[in-house]
């Protein structure tokens, strides 16, 4: 076990909850390893329903409303380029200056799949202005191959979907399941979701429609034209039930995307969550299969992440040729993607009630498929083992920082 670090890991809410939802993970991981971890949010209240029994060895810090400044720990984490409280950032120049031992700051970035990622990893990047003047952030960049920080993924991941009991779980929600298909509906507003909704409202099998609090209710309600409230079953024609799920913990969400048969995904950390989504069928783990919407702030980016590129890196573990094409179509049917289909004709229509049931039966079935597509994707590493190759990297560089 890696000696026991006191890790300072910065974090700010823009509009959504993935950046928290990846710290949060990425603090608790650290924390069960014997790491000490404060976590120093700008807005913490998301964590009451999501992380609502907290983590041993993790502290919520709210920044910047904290008073004081405590002593500065030996790794500083900024997520996603969120300017750590200066403050604290001065404290570890001024240590550094007056001999003490140098931080290890990390800059975390979003994941991606593009091939710049392999070469900025763990690169420096010396602070020459502002309080942090004399000290060196290191890129560190999630991603898919062994030359990149890998993925998180908790220990004992695979252990809690063998042990999982789909019926049991669906139950203890309220949720009224008689076999007929699930679908798991976490998005923005995509512009495909009214399509999605009529072609499942008339197909051909019953289709329920588990859908997550916020932004997904939100935007189905309104084009149902009527406010969807967790509990409370909405029919849609003759085949969809529409059911509206309450905020739920992390380890919740993922028992969510267990229990369905196409599980609709957004942003990040729901990406990622779904990528190791798996349920036991007989003797078999099943990759459970996914649409993922891209944010749509990062299409404005330079370097975003167009779903094809994901698609080649996570087809070595699974068959993801229709998969990438969908997700191009739910995220814009016409717009910035390419779609994959021919154009002239709403074929969208017809293709979502397909490919959502045809997904389902053709999932590869392989003996510990989501453990070969864990050690596929971390180059074998699983949890923040990423982030303490990059420490260790560091501190031989930094020998003043305690090995």
């Amino acid at each position: 076990m890696a000696p026991a670090l006191l890790w300072d890991i910065f974090c700010k809410v823009i509009d959504n909850h993935g950046d928290l939802g990846v710290c949060w993970r990425l603090s608790a991981q650290l924390a069960s390893q014997g790491q000490r971890v404060r976590l120093w949010v700008d807005d913490p209240a998301a964590l009451g329903w999501m992380a609502p029994r907290g983590a041993a060895g993790v502290t919520v810090l709210h920044w910047p409303a904290a008073q004081t400044c405590p002593a500065p720990g030996d790794v500083l984490v900024e997520a996603f380029g969120c300017d750590p409280a200066p403050e604290l950032i001065a404290a570890h120049a001024e240590r550094a200056r007056a001999g003490g031992q140098k931080p290890v700051w990390i800059n975390l970035e979003y994941l991606s799949a593009e091939p710049y990622v392999e070469r900025m990893h763990g690169l420096p990047s010396p602070v020459l202005a502002g309080p942090g003047t004399g000290l060196i952030k290191h890129f560190f960049y999630p991603g898919f191959t062994p030359a990149t920080g890998g993925l998180l993924r908790e220990a004992g991941l695979g252990v809690r979907q063998g042990r999982f009991d789909r019926a049991g779980w669906l139950r203890g929600q309220g949720v009224s399941w008689q076999g007929e298909r699930l679908i798991s509906l976490f998005c923005y507003e995509p512009p495909a979701l009214k399509a999605l909704l009529d072609g499942l409202a008339g197909g051909a099998a019953p289709v329920q429609l588990l859908v997550t609090a916020g932004r997904a209710s939100a935007e189905v309600g309104r084009l149902l034209g009527k406010p969807l409230r967790a509990g409370e079953q909405v029919r849609v024609g003759d085949k969809l039930v529409v059911t509206p799920m309450a905020l739920v913990p992390q380890p919740e969400f993922d028992h969510l995307l267990w229990s369905c048969d196409l599980n609709f995904v957004r942003g990040e950390d729901s990406l990622v969550r779904a990528l190791w989504a798996a349920r036991t069928q007989g003797t078999v783990l099943q990759a459970v299969p996914f649409i993922w919407q891209i944010p749509s702030f990062r299409r404005s980016w330079t370097g975003w992440t167009p779903p094809r590129r994901f698609g080649r890196c996570i087809r070595r573990g699974t068959p993801t040729s229709r998969r990438r094409g969908q997700s191009e179509t739910w995220t814009s049917p016409v717009g910035p993607l390419a779609c994959s289909k021919p154009a002239g004709g709403p074929w969208h229509r017809t293709i979502w009630p397909r490919s959502c049931f045809g997904l389902s039966k053709k999932s590869v079935k392989i003996q510990g498929f989501a453990q070969t597509r864990c050690v596929l994707w971390t180059g074998g590493q699983a949890g923040p083992s990423g982030l303490m190759r990059t420490l260790r990297r560091v501190q031989r560089r930094q020998p003043s920082v305690p090995l």
